[in-house]
This record gives structure tokens, sequence and C-alpha cells, in this order.
């Protein structure tokens, strides 16, 4: 059975260095290749970008500025919508659908296999799962812990 996240708009989470540029930190390196017309894309498909990276200060605004002169404004900036004020109280980790980043597992996929995986064919949002079983915490087979304790079938 495959398993795909839904087709609506998402809230994407994008890093900076080493994702939309090379790493060059705290200077900003070149464009990755498709960067910035593959984030456009998936902004004109709807999809809310949030800029998510280690920088902060005069790096995270030379950042914010480059992407800005690169036709490119973020729905939010290390914040899950525009407006949040950040304090301790609140979770540094941004509320997202997917996350675009350098450091996953196995490294940066490119931005052309980025675009083809989330929009194959350059059509509607059909972001499949490579491993669906990996998204439960039990064992289907053995049934859950509900039908063991109450031994409903």
């Amino acid at each position: 059975m495959q398993n795909f996240i839904n087709q609506e708009s998402k809230v994407i989470a994008v890093d900076f260095d080493g994702t939309i540029v090379e790493h060059k930190y705290p200077a900003i390196g070149k464009e990755m290749l498709f960067a910035f017309a593959t984030l456009k894309a998936l902004h004109k498909k709807g999809h809310k970008l949030i800029l998510w990276t280690y920088r902060v200060g005069e790096p995270l605004t030379e950042a914010v500025e480059y992407c800005k002169q690169n036709g490119l404004e973020f729905y939010a900036v290390n914040k899950n919508f525009p407006d949040e004020i950040m304090d301790e109280n609140i979770s540094r980790k941004i509320n997202a659908d997917i996350f675009i980043d350098d450091r996953n597992v196995g490294g940066f996929l490119g931005w052309s296999e980025i675009w083809q995986t989330l929009h194959p064919d350059s059509g509607e949002f059909l972001h499949q799962l490579k491993n669906a079983e990996a998204h439960t915490n039990y064992n289907k087979n053995e049934g859950s812990i509900f039908k063991k304790l109450f031994g409903k079938k």
C-alpha cells in the first residue's frame, strides 16, 4: 500500500546555507543549481515557505535580503508565522509539513529531485513517503495494544 501526504498546499521549511546557497557561512555562497527557480515554483503552487536557518542577526538579515534580491520572499523567517513572538516558552522547532535541508539523512537531494518528489511532472502535490511503515510505532501484525488488553478483534 502506498502512502501519500495529502494534496493541499503545505508549509515547507527551507534551510539556507548548503541548501539555497553553497556553504560559505558567515558569507553567502553561490546559489545552488535551480534553488530560486524551484522555491518560486513551490510558492506559485500555493505552498508557504519558511526560511529555517541557523543564521541570526546580521548574517540572517543578509540571507533574507539575498533571497529578496533573487525574487523570493518567505512567509516567515525562523518562525511558524510572520507575527510570532519568540520567547523561551516557545519551541524553536518549526511546525512544517516538509523540511528541505542539506543535513538530511543521505544529504541534500538537489532542487530538481526535490521538485519531482513534491510535484511529479509539475502536477499536483504528491509527496510519497519512502517508508510509510516507519511512521507507525508498533508492529501492525501483532495488533494494537487495545486489542491485547481488552481482547477485541
